[in-house]
């Protein structure tokens, strides 16, 4: 414990609070290249093949390793690829994840997700549109391309 005197001559740091996600320097986002795609296994109690990146951000050139969401990854090595923070529990390490479906980057979001639909950046999966066939208003069901849904 300090005397008075001690703490007029040196007053009490304060410690700071050390980053989770330091390689994003406190932004939501950054954009990377991908260096490498391949898979690793995670951690005891499970068992699985998680695909996973190692990518250099273009603004700092940092090197780190993210998760890759999903089925599928069509992610090559020198893509463009927007990155975010949010740890896999099972995977030691990797506490960043790639964002699907965003505009302008190389992994596109997959399509026919129901549910979590913003996790996997898929768009609206059905748009009702109005069709006049013989002077008769039909309701006729299309997926957001524009192409009529496969049953």
């Amino acid at each position: 414990m300090p005397t008075f005197l001690q703490l007029l001559k040196k007053s009490v740091r304060k410690i700071k609070k050390k980053r989770k996600l330091s390689a994003l320097e406190g932004c939501p986002q950054k954009a990377a290249q991908c260096i490498s795609v391949f898979v690793t296994t995670p951690k005891k109690p499970n068992s699985a093949l998680r695909k996973v990146a190692r990518v250099s951000l273009i603004s700092t050139r940092k090197k780190i390793t993210v998760h890759i969401p999903g089925l599928s990854p069509s992610l090559q090595k020198h893509a463009t690829v927007l990155i975010r923070g949010g740890r896999v529990k099972d995977l030691p390490g990797i506490r960043y994840r790639v964002v699907r479906g965003a505009n302008r980057y190389a992994l596109e979001g997959i399509i026919f997700y129901s549910r979590s639909r913003s996790k996997y950046g898929t768009k609206s999966l059905l748009l009702i549109r109005q069709k006049r066939l013989n002077g008769i208003k039909r309701k006729v069901w299309f997926n957001y391309g524009g192409q009529k849904r496969r049953r």
